[in-house]
């Protein structure tokens, strides 16, 4: 916003984005947000912490940094000489106000970096302060936020400014480690070395709205390149589409965010400090991790119809469970490398008041949005974000609960070239060590490689009109029958229905769906499945990670021939 005056005396402000002549007291009601346009005014860092942490919740650090000066650099002025300038200007020692809060309740320590120092420079003293921060939250055992406005590393500091993006970076692998949540959240403007460093190494990246961000700024890229940029280049929403944020959340929205994610990571910690069961206890389970007794199957189906069940067009979604089997979930965006898969939704959300990770295929009802989602087969960044969403579960200590329904993996020209063979080998690699109870649901379609990617748990259950196999039917009978009309007989002789793969051990139970199929009440079908999945996290809750990780190899060594040769389970 452009203003002519201090903030305190001015009346009025005019909106960058707009051009609108905006009421100063409406505009600061409304967190700086332009009520016509919705353009987001740069906060400074007190008002940021204002607005993110519980009402007089904040504690500055008690310790501040020496002041700096390494090279002693010289340009139309004395380093020193902006330096103080700087800290006339904003009140501030430096260009990250840290400290202790709590945001909706939770405890945490918080940095919020100020673009009016010096464009928020990341230099020496700024490191260590971000450093001590990210230390005091290991010592407190709290989740660490970063708001981060840059404009990159301190060119006045040289070498030694750079060598913040590592020192930082390191004291946030240290939290990690602890399984302790880092968020960052990307304000404007965002760039160079905090951008290539702790602004998005945390676990999770948030960009309010009408963020940029990015390592080159708009006008070096100019400069050495002579491109034309893209409108909306470098935007939250280009970073979203580009999978390199979790989310883009407007201002008001933050806090709510935030909050959530900080709850479900506290509430993970505490049920991972809960005593495992005494090792006498935890062995009498069966050695494959299912709860004790058979599995359960049903009535025998015939598998042709059960494959056009399973394919109906409103049968319900992943996101449809989403919204009504679980409660509160937070969508998590994106593989960190450069795309985010729309074939595969995951994030955080509640079964039963117990936070889980939620991943999942996700297909759609009309032809618009099927072709959206890519029918729900998966690219392997779409592999790649499941990855990183299942590793980020176990490392806050959340159950994993995946929704399979996939025709298959994307088998298009571009997913082999960025990799796709080995984007799903991962999965099933991660997966098979995943240090938390896992429970996968096949839901619709479970289409070989692209749904054991996310099927590789302790329990797999299986809805009762959905379908499990190695191939189509269709593919199978254009292959061994070398015509694809005879796709019914290839789905008996396949045995893809829930009670044939119960019968032969695939599959743990066999979730009942309403009369006559999920896709005529889809809200009974969520509530049964919400049940199921309730019941069967349940047992594993308590048991060892490492025998829980056993079994759960166990479970997959005892297949096909195994049993035959006398392997033990």
């Amino acid at each position: 916003m452009t203003t002519t005056a201090p903030r305190d005396e001015q009346l009025w402000s005019r909106c960058d984005g707009c051009a609108s002549l905006l009421y100063r007291k409406r505009l600061r009601r409304n967190l700086d947000v332009c009520p016509e346009c919705g353009a987001h005014a740069r906060l400074d860092a007190p008002d940021r912490v204002a607005q993110l942490a519980d009402p007089d919740s904040f504690t500055p650090l008690p310790d501040r940094p020496v002041r700096v000066d390494p090279i002693d650099f010289v340009d139309t002025l004395p380093y020193p000489n902006r330096l103080g300038a700087a800290r006339t200007g904003t009140g501030m020692h430096e260009a990250v106000l840290c400290g202790t809060a709590r945001i909706g309740g939770q405890p945490i320590a918080l940095a919020v970096m100020d673009f009016r120092f010096l464009g928020g420079s990341l230099g020496c003293a700024v490191g260590e302060l971000i450093t001590a921060t990210a230390e005091r939250a290991l010592a407190d055992e709290v989740p660490l936020v970063l708001v981060t406005a840059s404009g990159g590393a301190r060119m006045q500091e040289g070498a030694l400014s750079l060598m913040q993006m590592a020192t930082v970076s390191q004291a946030i692998a240290g939290l990690r480690e602890a399984g302790l949540l880092t968020v960052s959240v990307i304000t404007d403007p965002t760039y160079g070395g905090v951008a290539a460093s702790f602004a998005t190494n945390t676990d999770v990246v948030l960009a309010e709205s009408g963020a940029r961000m990015g390592f080159a700024g708009p006008r070096v890229i100019r400069q050495v390149t002579g491109a034309t940029l893209p409108e909306g280049f470098q935007t939250a929403e280009f970073l979203l589409r580009h999978g390199q944020v979790d989310m883009v959340v407007p201002r008001h929205a933050l806090r709510g965010r935030l909050t959530a994610l900080l709850a479900a990571a506290q509430a993970g910690r505490r049920a991972a400090r809960r005593p495992a069961l005494p090792r006498q206890a935890s062995a009498s389970r069966p050695a494959t991790g299912a709860v004790a007794g058979p599995p359960t199957a049903g009535p025998e189906r015939d598998a042709w119809a059960t494959v056009r069940a399973a394919r109906h067009p409103g049968r319900p979604t992943t996101l449809d469970y989403l919204e009504t089997a679980f409660d509160g979930f937070v969508e998590l965006h994106g593989d960190r490398l450069g795309a985010d898969c729309p074939a595969i939704v995951g994030g955080v959300a509640r079964l039963g008041g117990r936070p889980v990770m939620v991943i999942g295929h996700q297909k759609g009802h009309t032809t618009a949005e099927l072709v959206a989602h890519n029918f729900g087969m998966a690219s392997p960044a779409g592999h790649r974000k499941a990855l990183r969403l299942m590793r980020l579960a176990a490392r806050l200590g959340l159950p994993v609960v995946t929704l399979v329904d996939t025709p298959g993996a994307d088998p298009g020209m571009s997913a082999e070239r960025q990799g796709q063979a080995a984007a799903i080998a991962e999965n099933i690699l991660a997966l098979t060590v995943l240090p938390t109870p896992v429970i996968a649901v096949i839901t619709g379609e479970g289409g070989s490689g692209g749904a054991l990617a996310l099927a590789v748990a302790d329990r797999v259950l299986m809805l009762e009109n959905a379908v499990y196999s190695v191939i189509s039917p269709e593919g199978c009978a254009a292959i061994l029958w070398s015509d694809s009309s005879a796709a019914p007989q290839a789905a008996r002789a396949l045995r893809l229905t829930a009670a044939d793969l119960c019968r032969l051990g695939v599959v743990d139970e066999m979730v009942p769906e309403p009369r006559p199929a999920a896709h005529d009440d889809p809200a009974g079908a969520a509530e049964l499945l919400g049940r199921a999945v309730a019941a069967n996290l349940a047992p594993l809750l308590d048991v060892p990670t490492a025998t829980l990780v056993r079994r759960r190899r166990h479970r997959f060594r005892r297949y096909g021939a195994a049993q035959g040769m006398g392997v033990h389970q």
